[in-house]
């Protein structure tokens, strides 16, 4: 089993595909990686060798900012935003959507679960 940056790789997965396991790295930039160790990018990671597993690890800790260390650092950005009291701060403050999607329908994902309003009753005679 290959275990980068404290993430357990699927053994019966391409290498590219693979690594996209690992939060913060994407297609691309598991692509390139692979390419500099020079590791095919069909081989799945079952046929990896300890030295490619080594050498890749290597390359991610060293280089690449990844798991836990990037999370933070998107954490501390929102963190900062919100701070200032930028329009985008007040946004993510107010759990509305950032990159000015419509709010009146759709939106559920960041508003979360419907509330409903109840009507007012119409007086009978």
């Amino acid at each position: 089993m290959a275990r980068i940056a404290g993430v357990d790789l699927p053994r019966n997965k391409r290498g590219v595909v693979a690594l996209t396991y690992i939060y913060g790295i994407g297609p691309t930039r598991a692509a390139k990686l692979l390419d500099r160790v020079g590791v095919s990018h069909d081989v799945k990671v079952n046929d990896w060798t300890d030295d490619n597993i080594r050498s890749i690890a290597s390359i991610i800790q060293n280089e690449v900012k990844v798991e836990g260390e990037l999370r933070g650092e998107v954490q501390m950005n929102i963190k900062r935003l919100m701070d200032i009291a930028s329009y985008r701060g007040l946004r993510h403050r107010k759990g509305l959507p950032v990159r000015g999607q419509r709010t009146k329908t759709n939106a559920r994902t960041r508003k979360g679960r419907k509330k409903t309003v109840a009507n007012k009753k119409k007086v009978t005679k």
